[in-house]
């Protein structure tokens, strides 16, 4: 594409006229990063959490860029002679933009439908996609799991949140071309507030719930709120919001004059959809949708309320686009959870083994509770017992709150490693602690110990929790010592992640494959050069 029309997509340049008029040749590749330059590339230079794009201006030149992109005046950076630069006021907006224009504006194209929310952003995405593609329609699909054009499923990476601007509009064209019409996109507040999905025209914004998350990224509970604002802002059509969720109106006095606002519902009967007669059944539930005039009954292989709240969030988007109930009935019985969310692992031990990447408070609250209700309904109660960590430098007010969760509803919490990163997990486990020991609940140290004190837990003694750093030990230790059969072990935090961060490297990691070692009688490790 000539540069010259790459050039109308931006709308702040600060170029002068000697350099605009060298501005008729072809650009055959953009990207903001100078490792991946090619010759007649487009460079932009964004400012990192942890890099400077415009300190490699330099290599990205020598790579073989032919224009130049940044937020730095020109006169602050060494530029080879006869390089075109372009000064932007945000670089990262910038690169949106330019990407949807080079890839013939892929959004503009389909139907955006972007979810948004603390929890449940992965499994709404994931009910809309399957609900409009049971329904015969051609829909893409991009979450942090993974991105799905038709029949063909793309890996998005080891700890993603929405991917960068290029490879969206990539994934995006690509659905364009396999003649999609819809596209449902899940968006997290790091990609908002670094303008990932910059230059994406959404047709629908869907939030699922605000909760405590993040606040080591955005430091305030406000500019958290904030940063999710931006897709309501812009939204087209319509905006889907839960009207259970103590941010309801501040969302809904944001959507653009023209767009429609829908809500929904497990608590209140004034939303424009709600659910009522919610009930457990053996592997699912059952419940009724009041829908405007009509009403009626849906059964889903989900469990807990948290699902039905995101299976509303779904059924009110597609609802808008004219998804007949029947249609809806039939996809909710064939939906499967994606990966990592209360994953059940079959065993021949009488175990219920679930892994679930429920990692912030609320979260873990909704799946402890869940699980708890399920464990005492048994005719023989079975303990529960909690495998989870805190990730390294994120959030810490969150550590103690999961603690204290976890002491409430779990017989045994082990806490474990999820993702340290730079941080010391045993001073991340520290933080926990604290706030298990708000409930009163002991410590375990020496696991030999630990016959003896569960069989006095069946007696009603306080619920107990245990410190095991490296994260497969502590789940051998409660698939292999302290589970017996009929109990229930649910491992937490990082659900279908592939990598657990130390330092600064990401080791190969699967929660999924280290139950399965454990319950052959193995203990699965992390290779470190350190240990």
């Amino acid at each position: 594409m000539k540069l010259k029309s790459l050039l109308v997509a931006l709308s702040e340049l600060e170029i002068d006229k000697k350099s605009f008029s060298k501005t008729n040749f072809n650009i055959n590749f953009i990207t903001d990063d100078s490792r991946s330059v090619k010759k007649d590339s487009l460079f932009v230079a964004c400012k990192g959490l942890n890099y400077d794009g415009h300190k490699f201006i330099s290599e990205a030149i020598d790579k073989g860029a032919r224009v130049v992109v940044g937020e730095k005046n020109k006169s602050e950076l060494k530029l080879s002679k006869g390089i075109p630069y372009i000064k932007v006021n945000n670089s990262m907006r910038a690169l949106g933009f330019l990407a949807s224009a080079f890839y013939g504006n892929p959004s503009g194209n389909l139907k955006v439908i972007g979810v948004t929310g603390t929890d449940g952003k992965t499994t709404t995405a994931s009910l809309i996609h399957h609900i409009l593609n049971q329904s015969g329609k051609r829909v893409g699909l991009v979450t942090t799991v993974s991105a799905k054009i038709g029949n063909k499923e793309i890996d998005t990476g080891f700890h993603v949140t929405s991917p960068d601007p290029v490879t969206l509009n990539i994934i995006l064209r690509d659905m364009v071309r396999a003649k999609c019409e819809y596209a449902v996109v899940e968006v997290t507040s790091h990609g908002l507030d670094q303008e990932r999905v910059a230059g994406v025209d959404f047709d629908t914004a869907v939030i699922t719930n605000l909760t405590h998350e993040h606040l080591d990224y955005h430091k305030t509970f406000e500019d958290y709120r904030n940063a999710k604002a931006k897709i309501f802002k812009s939204v087209k059509k319509i905006t889907v919001l839960n009207q259970d969720d103590e941010s309801y109106e501040f969302f809904k006095s944001l959507t653009p004059l023209g767009a429609q606002v829908l809500s929904y519902s497990i608590k209140s009967k004034v939303a424009s959809v709600y659910s009522q007669n919610i009930k457990d059944i053996e592997e699912g539930t059952t419940f009724e949708v009041v829908d405007g005039v009509q009403s009626y009954s849906l059964e889903t292989n989900l469990m807990g309320e948290y699902n039905i709240s995101n299976i509303l969030a779904a059924l009110t988007c597609c609802r808008y686009y004219a998804i007949e109930p029947d249609v809806i009935k039939k996809a909710l019985k064939t939906f499967k959870a994606p990966k990592g969310r209360l994953e059940k692992i079959e065993n021949n031990k009488g175990l219920e083994i679930y892994i679930d990447f429920a990692h912030t408070p609320n979260s873990l609250e909704n799946v402890l509770k869940l699980l708890r209700r399920k464990a005492d309904s048994k005719q023989k109660k079975g303990k529960l017992i909690a495998v989870f960590g805190c990730a390294g430098e994120r959030d810490i007010d969150k550590r103690s709150m999961m603690g204290e969760i976890s002491a409430k509803y779990a017989d045994i919490s082990i806490f474990t490693a999820e993702d340290p990163r730079s941080e010391k997990v045993e001073s991340i486990i520290n933080e926990m602690i604290k706030g298990a020991r708000k409930l009163g609940i002991k410590e375990l140290k020496d696991t030999s110990e630990v016959a003896e004190w569960t069989s006095r837990m069946v007696d009603g003694m306080k619920h107990i929790y245990i410190s095991i750093p490296e994260r497969g030990e502590a789940i051998a230790l409660a698939i292999q010592k302290l589970a017996k059969k009929g109990d229930t072990v649910v491992i937490c935090g990082k659900g279908h992640e592939q990598s657990m961060a130390y330092d600064k490297i990401e080791h190969p990691w699967s929660d999924q494959e280290a139950v399965r070692i454990a319950l052959k009688g193995g203990v699965k490790e992390i290779k470190r050069p350190n240990l």
